[in-house]
């Protein structure tokens, strides 16, 4: 299982990390994901909120607080960190890359290589995709007989996780390594890249901060759409978020200028930030009944 390194060396990890960014694909941004873990907590059976919050208690590493949203950001805390070769052993779990051109589910999920025998899902296979990951963790979390270590990891993965393969540019790919390669820009933002549009500048559009996004998604969902979005399974939710990659954050791009990149107009950005709204939505909903499925106790 993922053993956490001590606090000398996540504090000396930390450091270095302070001097210089790395790159590489950020699902929704810690803002993101702060939201679907708060959405989320709103549909949790009172038992299951109490077990959420006991088992976050009991989680002693310092990458994070210990607070449902702050945890739900961990994931990419703990790669970037790259805590005993975290970065190399965790990253490619966040997405599911299923090419736009040639889209093949089980190919993007590295034709799902299982866990071995008597090992966790945090020990997995390096080259695995999050909707394999998440039905891991969930199946560890559902398991009286999974340690407290183990269960405490899973908890934190799943509530990051979720979050991922609903961001539109975690379940798609255009050869591009979801969107990073392409270089957008719209009036009114900062230019970037279009994986870093949809992380971050779309979930901005929506809110001042986490938790005043997060009211505002949770007073709009219907008892309509809570019963529609829990159908299913991760492997359908992340084929539903390819469709609308495919339709809305590549298929309605327009044309690259002379220099290779994209001015978004103001209907991608308006289509985009209601997008991002309902994955928001839907994330949080699906978190919800994934914990309570696998925490209730009859």
């Amino acid at each position: 299982m993922i053993r956490l390194a001590t606090n000398l060396v996540t504090l000396a990890c930390g450091a270095v990390l302070s001097c210089f960014h790395i790159s590489g694909a950020l699902a929704w941004g810690d803002e993101g994901h702060e939201v679907v873990a708060l959405v989320a907590q709103s549909f949790l059976d009172g038992d299951v909120r109490k077990r959420v919050n006991a088992l976050l208690a009991a989680d002693t590493d310092p990458l994070t607080a210990h607070d449902i949203a702050s945890a739900a950001t961990w994931a990419d805390k703990f790669r970037d960190a790259n805590v005993n070769n975290s970065r190399e052993r965790t990253r490619q779990w966040h997405f599911v890359d299923i090419e736009i051109t040639a889209p093949n589910f089980d190919e993007a999920c590295f034709n799902h290589p299982p866990v071995p025998n008597g090992t966790t899902a945090s020990d997995g296979p390096a080259s695995d995709c999050v909707v394999d990951k998440i039905d891991q963790f969930a199946a560890e979390l559902a398991n009286p007989a999974t340690d407290i270590e183990e269960q405490v990891a899973a908890l934190k993965f799943l509530l990051h996780f979720v979050g991922d393969v609903h961001q539109p540019l975690h379940s798609s790919d255009d050869h591009d390594r979801g969107g990073n390669a392409k270089r957008v820009s719209a009036a009114g933002f900062s230019a970037g890249n279009l994986h870093h549009f949809w992380d971050t500048e779309f979930v901005d559009q929506l809110g001042p901060d986490s938790q005043t996004i997060a009211s505002d998604l949770i007073g709009h969902i219907t008892k309509d759409q809570q019963t529609q979005w829990q159908s299913g399974s991760p492997a359908d939710w992340a084929k539903e978020t390819f469709a609308l990659s495919k339709d809305d954050a590549y298929g309605q791009l327009p044309a690259p200028n002379a220099r290779g990149s994209f001015r978004l107009t103001d209907d991608y950005v308006t289509t985009a930030t209601n997008d991002v709204g309902i994955q928001l939505s839907k994330a949080g909903v699906r978190l919800a009944m994934i914990l309570n499925q696998a925490l209730h106790k009859p």
